[in-house]
Formats: C-alpha cells, sequence, structure tokens
C-alpha cells in the first residue's frame, strides 16, 4: 500500500529532534515512523525495549504504552456509535449513566453532553472520592479523566459493543494489524516495551481489563502511523472505502461547543489546530486543522492534511524527567515535521 521512499533525508531534522528527546527523557528507547505524500520517509528504531541487561532491541514489531494517544480510538467507537444512530453528540448523558453513586443533587452530570465529553468542556473532576462539577458545562476547558470512564460505559451500553470490539471490527480485522491491542498488564509479552517511571507515580495505572476503556493499550509505531494514515485518507485503506468517511470527518474536526472561548480546541478527544495559543500543543507554524495526540509516555501522533503527512514518535518514559519541557518539546516536535514536509515543494 506505502512505498519506501528513498529521500528520507529530508526528515532528518525530526530523527535528530526525536533522538534528543529520548536522551532527555531517560527513555532507553524509542521509534519514528513518517508518512508523507503516500511513501514511508522515515522509519527508524533504536536503543532498548527497556534498561535491564539483555534487554531486547527496539524493533519494527515493538508495541509502546500509548498512554492517552489510546483516547483517539474511543473517539472513534464514539464517532462509530453517532454515526449508526446509537445516541446523538448532543445527547443528555444522563440519559445513560447512573446518578446514585454522585453528591445529592444538583448531579454533577447536569447540562453534561456527549460533546462535553468528547471535547473535555464537561466540567467533572473527581474531588475527595466524589463526583463534582468543576465548572458550568461547555464554559471552559480541563483535562479530567472522568470522561473516559463515562464515554466507554456510554458507547457500551447503547452499541452492545466495547471500544475494543468497535475498533477490532472496523479496523483492526479489515486492516490486517498485528500490533495493536490492549494488554492484560499482568500477563506482558515479550514484544512490549517496559514503562520507565518514578515509582511513586500516583498517575501510573495497571489493569487486566481489554475492552478498550483502561491504560493498557500498547501499538507499534508502523501501526499507529497507519492509524493515523487511515484518517488523513478519511477512512480508504488499500482503495478501498473501509470506514464511512462521516466517521473520520466527525472525529478529526472541532467539536468545541464554544469556539470563540481562548481554549483547546478538540474533535471526538484529538487536539485540533485552531489558532496559535502558548497552550497549545500543536506548534504555531503547523497549519490550521491539523490534528495531534499527545501521550503521558511522550508518545505523539501527528497528522497534516495540508501537507499529506502523519507522523509518529515513540518513547517508553512514563512523566518527565526533571528540567523536561514536554509541550515546549512536542510543538517543536510539530513544527520540525512540518518545515521538512514543505521542503519538498
Amino acid at each position: 500500500m506505502l512505498l519506501k521512499n528513498e529521500c528520507a533525508s529530508l526528515f532528518e531534522d525530526v530523527h535528530t529532534h526525536v533522538k534528543e528527546s529520548a536522551k532527555k527523557l531517560g527513555s532507553s528507547g524509542g521509534a519514528l515512523f513518517i508518512i508523507h505524500n503516500e511513501k514511508i520517509v522515515t522509519e527508524s528504531y533504536f536503543g532498548k525495549q527497556s534498561s535491564t541487561k539483555h534487554a531486547r532491541d527496539v524493533k519494527a514489531d515493538t508495541q509502546f504504552h500509548i498512554a492517552s494517544v489510546r483516547k483517539t480510538y474511543i473517539g472513534f467507537a464514539a464517532a462509530y456509535a453517532i454515526y449508526h444512530g446509537y445516541f446523538s453528540i448532543d445527547d443528555s448523558i444522563q440519559k445513560f449513566v447512573e446518578d446514585s453513586h454522585v453528591s445529592p443533587s444538583p448531579s454533577p452530570y447536569e447540562g453534561v453532553t456527549i460533546r462535553h465529553l468528547l471535547t473535555h468542556t464537561h466540567g467533572l473532576k473527581i474531588e475527595d472520592g466524589k463526583l463534582v462539577s468543576e465548572y458550568k458545562p461547555g464554559s471552559s476547558w480541563a483535562y479530567r479523566g472522568p470522561s473516559i470512564e463515562l464515554l466507554a460505559t456510554i458507547i457500551k451500553k447503547t452499541t452492545g459493543k466495547s471500544v475494543t470490539d468497535i475498533v477490532k471490527e472496523q479496523v483492526i480485522n479489515p486492516a490486517g494489524f498485528q500490533s495493536t491491542e490492549w494488554i492484560k498488564m499482568s500477563q506482558p509479552h515479550s514484544k512490549i516495551s517496559d514503562t520507565i517511571r518514578d515509582t511513586d507515580n500516583v498517575f501510573w495505572t495497571e489493569t487486566d481489563m481489554v475492552d478498550g476503556s483502561g491504560m493498557n493499550m500498547y501499538v507499534s509505531a508502523k501501526e499507529l502511523a497507519l492509524w493515523g494514515y487511515l484518517h488523513l485518507k478519511e477512512g480508504k485503506w488499500g482503495g478501498k472505502q473501509i470506514i464511512p468517511k462521516e466517521i473520520i470527518q466527525m472525529a478529526t474536526s472541532i467539536q468545541t461547543p464554544n469556539t470563540n472561548l481562548p481554549i483547546h480546541k478538540n474533535g471526538f478527544l484529538w487536539f485540533i489546530k485552531d489558532t496559535n495559543h502558548p497552550f497549545n500543543q500543536i506548534g504555531d507554524s503547523v497549519p490550521k486543522g491539523s490534528y495531534q495526540l499527545l501521550g503521558y509516555t511522550n508518545v505523539t501522533l501527528l497528522v497534516i492534511p495540508e501537507e499529506n503527512v502523519v507522523a509518529v514518535r515513540m518513547f517508553n518514559r512514563y512523566g518527565s524527567s526533571e528540567g523536561y519541557d514536554y509541550l515546549n518539546d512536542v510543538r517543536a516536535f510539530g513544527d520540525t515535521v512540518y518545515e521538512c514536509s514543505i521542503k519538498t515543494k
């Protein structure tokens, strides 16, 4: 489907940047995979899957913990459910969830819609073990966890299928992916990279749940790039429309309820480039309409439709080392990818 390009040197600056980032992070290894104009222009693997003696080299089949980048798959499952009429983007979530476990009236779910969950504008957060409302839905933005669990629950309740079921049925099986999976953390296999982390990191969780709701998704650099490429091509794969283009268009266009607010703009959990802001995770030079997601393992998937490019970087460091500015680094990654892509013109 994709050909190797002999002119990979055009993206050498990206390769240099990624290697430097790995060193700053203290990652034991990493990978870089770039698709440009229907060709694989960079495919690089370096280092080891862990810091232990005799660790396996990072290879094409190495699978990395992708952390929050997994949310692109949850967003896809939500778009699938909406496209097939299981619920609407502006449905109240109170139609689908029970209030019995949360605080008394008024319920924190009041006024929260599917759109709010998908765009991080729901205002829900956990405080002292209870679900509370931080702000009026749609009036602000905050990156909080409750939305992901709620989305996964609503998708399963309405479609009868888990996020994993939908992604396997719609993408993994038709595309023949072999290195995209949810791993039972108690049963790791030799191809997954160890995730280097501080022992007291409160955000790290382990689960054996493989329904797509948990933070246990492992993907190879190539298949994560191909996932991005499927979005870039609006659901076309090998010349066939395997996904209705409306599903992809829905997921990768701005869905934030009030686009006039100076906040992050999101599609279906994707960060969508609109105007430049200091808080953006996408670099200033990257054009409007590009979309990206960054994981806490510093894994990044960037799609720039204007330049027909998909770029993936993979690391195995959970969190950041002292002195590492992750936001500045990921913005520089995107800017470098874009600057290299326009050299071909």
